[in-house]
């Protein structure tokens, strides 16, 4: 079994400082290049397990390379290269502190909102007699902004003008490309028999340019359903078939846990943690029809630490 990371530390050659998410630990090169190491780290209910996910890292790192790759002709990305399987290094840009979020379908959050009796969500005005996952006639954007602790906000597109996070010119390009953006990952979703239900994009500007950053279209950050049966699923007012990491929250749900305070983190035996490492490694096959090659190795931290300082050193 290949040696999993779980909390990253690295002091890499030129390094000016290090921010650790709950999954991507990002250093700064230099004035221009980050590093996102993508940990094995694994989170459910905004608490991260205290056990990793074999090849998750690899996995998540793998799917957003794979789209960023085939959406660099709609909007430049940040990604330079991937030197080593749970590596991206991209360039360093200024962060638009806005989550773009579009929603194909009424799922989740948008539809706990409709649930609720609300018809609006972000300042966009949903139909009346929709149900649960149903499509919407044209997909809605509703931004988040972007905090720097706790959780991320809902906010309109009035409201962003309004105070002034963007310019207005600036939101318009953004909206454009979020909708081109989601119309190829909706095609290539569809080539692997999936529908694309959900996502985020996040951007950044260098030089002035508007760029794709973070991850894309990976499970962490989008939602999938299967889209064999999806109609008659609908018709019979079954729940849909879906590609996420639902089934980690449910495990935990069924142990007592549910990120409450005073709940303790059931441990996850591993046979669970198998079955984890064994979906995810099938949901990176499923999106992108490429066979999975597990990245086994004894010191996966050196491993890593070698294969940045030798891209810096021969890339600067």
């Amino acid at each position: 079994m290949s040696q999993s990371l779980h909390a990253s530390r690295f002091e890499f050659p030129s390094q000016t400082k290090a921010y650790h998410g709950k999954v991507r630990d990002m250093y700064s090169i230099a004035e221009d290049k980050i590093v996102a190491v993508v940990s094995d780290r694994i989170s459910a209910f905004d608490v991260i397990l205290p056990k990793p996910i074999p090849f998750k890292g690899q996995v998540l790192n793998g799917i957003a390379s794979y789209f960023l790759d085939a959406v660099s002709d709609i909007v430049p990305t940040w990604k330079i290269d991937t030197p080593h399987p749970q590596v991206t290094i991209g360039h360093a840009c200024e962060p638009i502190r806005l989550e773009m979020v579009i929603r194909g379908y009424l799922t989740g959050h948008a539809w706990r909102t409709y649930k609720s009796g609300k018809r609006e969500l972000c300042g966009v005005p949903l139909p009346e007699g929709m149900r649960e996952h149903d499509r919407f006639p044209t997909p809605i954007i509703t931004p988040a902004t972007k905090a720097e602790e706790g959780h991320d906000e809902d906010i309109s597109k009035a409201d962003i003008l309004a105070r002034q996070i963007v310019s207005p010119e600036l939101y318009s390009e953004l909206e454009r490309v979020t909708r081109s953006l989601f119309q190829r990952g909706t095609e290539m979703a569809k080539e692997r028999g999936l529908i694309l239900v959900d996502t985020k994009y996040e951007f950044g500007l260098r030089d002035g340019e508007l760029y794709l950053i973070d991850e894309i279209h990976t499970p962490d950050s989008s939602r999938y359903f299967i889209a064999d049966g999806y109609e008659d699923r609908q018709e019979r007012g079954e729940q849909q078939k879906q590609l996420s990491k639902e089934f980690v929250r449910e495990w935990l749900m069924a142990h007592d846990f549910m990120g409450l305070e005073g709940q303790t983190v059931p441990e996850m035996p591993d046979s669970f943690i198998q079955e984890v490492t064994d979906r995810y490694v099938g949901l990176y096959e499923q999106v992108t029809g490429q066979p999975f090659e597990r990245n086994a190795t004894s010191d996966l931290v050196a491993d890593i630490d070698a294969a940045v300082a030798k891209w810096i050193k021969t890339h600067g």
